[in-house]
């Protein structure tokens, strides 16, 4: 569904020139569901943007749903859907209208418009909705519209940039089962970006890491966490206590990459479950009584900090460029 090579773009604005993807090579299979991680500035907003035709590629090629990216940025606009992550709905608009208008955009009659309108509405949990204006919907309930906005033509691959940002837990979740019952009942290929690490390991059969505008790793999200070495620990102790800590651990046979911090101890272990014995017996031999003790599987934070140094929340990432510029 998605096949690219070299992709590039850059930026030049204020007589400055920055180089946001640097020749990524992108393979996505059909029916397959695609996550997309990055920090800010990696490059990831502007990889999806121009897979979705809203930038032209400063260098590079692709194919998306079977069209030329350069070529025929049309025939891709008409065969693909796409979730942006503000949504698009008019306050004052009714549900349906808003579904109606979106089929004739996309060249649909005005029958076949309402008639996909009704056959989402009710798949998408909105049955009973067509009326209400879109400014009265629930934050849920708005994202579910927008999806069936994407949906209304029927395209077999949808791109979702940051579907559940600002939903509370419960509307996540149920957004999530809506997600996999497209790829699941439907068999549409999904390419979704997310900052939830959980949404990523929890929905997606393969990973895409992107950092510094390069592809830094990519596989399932089972194969990604198994590149790190072990159960991650944290023992607290009273102050003072973490030097003695940290000699203790260090005797305990595969415990590596410790580090001591003010009142705690941390390190990785190949298991830590059947590690914490032993430390309990050796911490109680010396005379250091842990305060706590906390043993947490790999995540794909963890995947991305063993690669970069830095981890995908990283607050200090400056945001990608958003003005308009010119291609250099």
């Amino acid at each position: 569904m998605i096949k690219a090579r070299g992709l590039q773009r850059r930026f030049t604005a204020r007589g400055r020139t920055v180089d946001a993807v640097k020749g990524v090579d992108i393979d996505v299979a059909e029916g397959e569901l695609v996550g997309f991680l990055g920090p800010n500035g990696a490059g990831k907003t502007t990889t999806l943007r121009m897979l979705t035709t809203l930038l032209r590629p400063t260098a590079g090629e692709a194919t998306v749903a079977g069209c030329d990216l350069r070529t025929d940025p049309l025939g891709v606009r008409k065969r693909i859907g796409y979730v942006a992550q503000g949504g698009g709905t008019s306050p004052e608009c009714r549900v349906a209208e808003e579904i109606e208008l979106q089929g004739r955009l996309y060249g649909l009659a005005k029958a076949e418009a309402r008639k996909r309108g009704a056959v989402l509405t009710e798949q998408l949990d909105l049955a009973g909705l067509d009326q209400r204006l879109t400014k009265t919907l629930s934050g849920g309930q708005r994202r579910r519209l927008d999806i069936a906005l994407g949906l209304v033509h029927a395209p077999k691959l949808v791109f979702f940039d940051e579907p559940t940002t600002g939903l509370d837990p419960q509307s996540r979740a149920n957004l999530w089962e809506h997600i996999r019952r497209l790829r699941a009942e439907h068999g549409v290929t999904l390419f979704l970006t997310t900052h939830y690490l959980d949404e990523a390991d929890s929905l997606c059969d393969r990973i895409l890491v992107i950092d510094n505008g390069r592809i830094v790793a990519e596989g399932s999200p089972d194969s990604l966490k198994a590149r790190v070495s072990g159960d991650g620990v944290v023992i607290g102790v009273d102050d003072g206590a973490a030097g003695r800590a940290a000699e203790i651990v260090g005797r305990v046979e595969g415990a590596h990459e410790v580090t001591v911090g003010h009142d705690e101890v941390r390190f990785r272990v190949p298991r830590g479950d059947t590690a914490l014995p032993e430390l309990l017996r050796a911490f109680d031999a010396a005379g250091v009584a842990p305060r706590s003790m906390q043993v947490t599987r790999p995540t794909l934070d963890d995947v991305f900090l063993t690669l970069t140094g830095r981890t995908l929340r990283d607050a200090e990432t400056p945001q990608e460029t958003e003005e308009p510029a010119h291609v250099a």
